[in-house]
């Protein structure tokens, strides 16, 4: 399986501007710039787009393990907070964060918490990315 998406930059980094997009079309010409990079401005940047990814990829495995053992949850809702640090080595993702709170009938604390640590682990954008990866983990009543 492949999966493609581009990006067009203009300009020199800090004047210039981009665009995103996907094969899906699901991001067609999402703007991205110094400024949605580095500051506040509007439009995304490639940390974003990475946190989505894993906050879905996590949320996916966890779903997928969960299944295995004969759990099926009623809402799974993960956020991903990548952090991005100035390193030796220039700029690097050095941790992302998830947090992420579950209804699952049925289950047991223990149980959830070491289905959801396996998930972290085991989730591909875990294991693509060169970072600290974290997990806060939360079981709704």
């Amino acid at each position: 399986m492949k999966r493609k998406a581009s990006a067009v930059w203009q300009g020199d980094l800090k004047s210039g501007k981009g665009t995103i997009s996907t094969a899906s079309g699901t991001l067609k010409g999402a703007q991205y710039s110094f400024g949605t990079r580095f500051e506040n401005g509007v439009g995304t940047n490639p940390e974003e787009l990475i946190a989505a990814a894993h906050a879905g990829c996590f949320s996916m495995a966890f779903s997928a393990e969960l299944g295995k053992v004969g759990f099926t949850p009623a809402a799974i809702h993960t956020t991903a907070t990548i952090t991005m640090e100035k390193t030796d080595a220039g700029f690097s993702v050095t941790e992302s964060h998830l947090d992420m709170t579950a209804k699952i009938p049925g289950i047991d604390a223990e149980k959830f918490l070491a289905i959801a640590n396996g998930a972290k682990a085991g989730c591909p954008i875990s294991r693509l990315l060169n970072a600290k990866i974290s997990l806060d983990a939360k079981l709704e009543a």
